[in-house]
């Protein structure tokens, strides 16, 4: 349950570093000190404009997919499985799915706009890309296939993907990084659930 409604939230703070970044005089002279190959696209130029566009569109394309794949499910199926006690209410999910999607695309924007030269920028949009594809994969395979156990083996892999990608994301932009720590204990929290209903299933 991932609603694209993360769209509106990333686009906001996206917007909202955008103005910070070019006001704030101390970020300004920083940005003039830095080395030009390594100087971040600002929001207001086209490239900026266009990485952020593709940032928000990977989010929204992940978040769109999952729902699609989860929501059959989750109406049905779900509702008959037994669950822990921590199991989260259902509204839940879509709120802390739709905060997270909002991160996820303000940190890929921030690792998009730096240029193509920044050391570890390749390898870092390359991982924060594969743990997408994963991060559906355990839809399918949670919800799709409706088997707690073969998303237990997929969640596993996601969260140490996740991790990498911030290790990696780091290197490249720190702010990056830190925002995607939310999702990382999220998906570990999923993960301590689907092991739970594995084992009551």
């Amino acid at each position: 349950m991932r609603p694209a409604g993360a769209v509106v939230a990333a686009a906001a703070r996206i917007r909202y570093e955008a103005r910070v970044l070019e006001s704030t005089p101390a970020a300004s002279s920083l940005l003039a000190s830095e080395d030009a190959s390594l100087a971040p696209a600002r929001f207001t130029s086209r490239r900026g404009a266009l990485l952020a566009a593709i940032a928000l569109a990977s989010v929204v394309a992940t978040s769109t997919a999952g729902r699609i794949v989860s929501a059959p499910s989750v109406a049905g199926w779900y509702k008959t499985i037994a669950k822990p006690s921590f199991n989260p209410p259902n509204w839940a999910f879509p709120v802390a799915w739709s905060l997270l999607f909002a991160l996820m695309g303000v940190a890929f924007w921030r690792v998009l706009r730096r240029a193509p030269s920044t050391p570890s920028r390749a390898a870092a949009i390359s991982l924060f890309a594969v743990q997408l594809v994963v991060n559906v994969g355990w839809s399918v395979a949670f919800f799709g296939a409706q088997s707690p156990s073969a998303g237990l083996v997929v969640i596993v892999p996601f969260w140490l993907l996740i991790v990498a990608t911030i290790r990696t994301f780091h290197r490249v932009d720190r702010i990056a990084a830190w925002l995607l720590a939310p999702y990382a204990a999220w998906v570990a929290f999923a993960a301590v659930l689907n092991a739970a209903i594995v084992r009551l299933n």
